[in-house]
């Protein structure tokens, strides 16, 4: 099949590699000329495993092509997905004049029937707009269909090929067939194509993520009040996942969630709610409760210190807001190192992906990147733990005793077993459970 896929940003560019490797001709089309000349010579803009690797599969089979011609594009193409950005807008609103913009000039480009799909997260009823914008430059046929993404960062090939759900939004039968024949590829063990009309499409994306986030935050909360009550929230969240009706997954307490879905979602949920008069209460608290989480974290460290962090070095492991991603949008790492740096404390910063990224937002004043994680602790008071990175799980307790002029560990996602850390030296803090002092 023929499919164009407009926007190479991380759910275009994984999408239409992976529609790519299964065998249809795409084309990914960008208006950023040099992003398109990287990625014509293999270079990808974005850290994922496996993605780059099936890029140039695809690429050298030809399957797969690069462009900024986005009218020749539609035009050799059946399939339109436009999967441009949605950026949280001032008002906690989803920003659709890329996604409008980008209709309208397909409706232009258009030389006979074509199927549309936004693969973007647009609130419900976007459908509607992109097929206006669509008809109002053109009078050939269009089906506008709604099909939003599910992918994990750090995890988004293994789950575009290999998906739980695909859901199609259309009223269309004829379109179900067509958009099912794309999707073939990834569902030969099971069926998993979930078809219902465009509004409750769009709908399923943003109540997936608000729910997911809710879990996250209401196990945040859990774990504020493990610790004051010298509870251990990891039995608690055993015990709890145990309940068949609640499972165990997003259970994990931390700093906070981030990325470039939960914190937009959850606030265009929002947005959606007071728009039409039905308040989202419990989205609005998800919201509050992320930001006292972040916050609660920070002020644990400066309370550490007694406010007094003039002349502290910290050494902060993982900067991205989750592991196996370079993403810092919305990152707790981000806000906790900020207020920190504000505090006065000069801050030894590795990842392995995101330091790039850090270093073009936070700058280096107050900062320094080491691209090994022994090294960032040289002379540090303390190492705080912001990601989950694998390699963060098991790392060398005596190089870090050594490392530290102090051996003290935040650790804002519970990777070690408090008494463990205790038994070589270490003094500990985690989320939710009791802190202990070096034995």
């Amino acid at each position: 099949m023929n499919v164009c896929v407009i926007g190479t940003g991380y759910v275009g560019l994984v999408a239409g590699t992976c529609f790519a490797d299964g065998g249809n001709h795409v084309i990914c089309v960008d208006k950023d000329a040099s992003k398109v000349e990287r990625l014509k010579k293999g270079e990808v803009p974005i850290y994922e495993p496996g993605l780059a690797e099936v890029i140039q599969r695809s690429v050298k089979a030809g399957r797969l092509e690069f462009t900024t011609d986005l009218d020749e594009s539609v035009r050799k193409s059946l399939v339109v997905f436009i999967a441009v950005g949605t950026p949280q807008d001032d008002d906690g609103s989803a920003d659709l004049s890329a996604v409008i913009a980008v209709a309208g000039a397909i409706g232009k480009a258009m030389d006979g029937y074509r199927i549309v799909v936004t693969k973007s997260t647009v609130p419900v009823g976007t459908h509607k707009k992109v097929e206006a914008a669509i008809t109002a430059v053109t009078d050939h046929p269009v089906d506008v269909v709604s099909n939003p993404e599910f992918m994990k960062e750090g995890a988004a090939v293994e789950d575009f090929t290999k998906p739980d759900r695909v859901v199609i939004g259309t009223n269309n039968p004829a379109v179900v067939e067509i958009i099912k024949q794309l999707y073939a590829p990834f569902m030969r063990k099971r069926e998993r194509l979930l078809v219902m009309d465009p509004a409750s499409a769009e709908m399923t994306k943003y109540a997936a993520n608000t729910l997911l986030a809710t879990k996250v935050s209401f196990m945040n909360e859990v774990a504020t009040l493990c610790e004051k009550y010298g509870a251990d929230v990891e039995t608690v969240r055993i015990g709890v996942g145990s309940d068949s009706r609640i499972g165990h997954p997003f259970l994990f307490p931390g700093v906070g969630y981030g990325g470039s879905c939960f914190p937009k979602d959850v606030s265009a949920f929002v947005y959606m709610g007071r728009e039409v008069g039905a308040p989202a209460v419990v989205a609005e608290a998800v919201q509050e409760r992320n930001r006292m989480q972040r916050k609660g974290f920070a002020d644990r460290i400066v309370e550490y210190y007694g406010d007094k962090l003039q002349g502290k070095t910290i050494a902060a492991w993982g900067l991205a807001f989750k592991g196996r991603t370079d993403d810092i949008r919305e990152a707790p790492a981000i806000d906790v190192i900020r207020l920190l740096r504000d505090k006065g404390a000069t801050i030894r910063a590795h990842d392995p992906e995101a330091m790039p990224n850090t270093k073009a937002e936070l700058g280096d004043k107050g900062i320094s990147y080491h691209d090994n994680a022994y090294d960032a602790l040289q002379g540090a008071d303390m190492l705080v733990v912001f990601t989950d990175w694998p390699e963060f799980r098991t790392p060398s307790f005596d190089k870090i005793k050594a490392g530290l002029a102090k051996p003290v560990i935040f650790d804002g996602r519970n990777l070690y077993d408090p008494p463990f850390v205790a038994k070589q030296g270490i003094e500990y803090h985690s989320v939710g459970r009791p802190s202990v002092k070096p034995q």
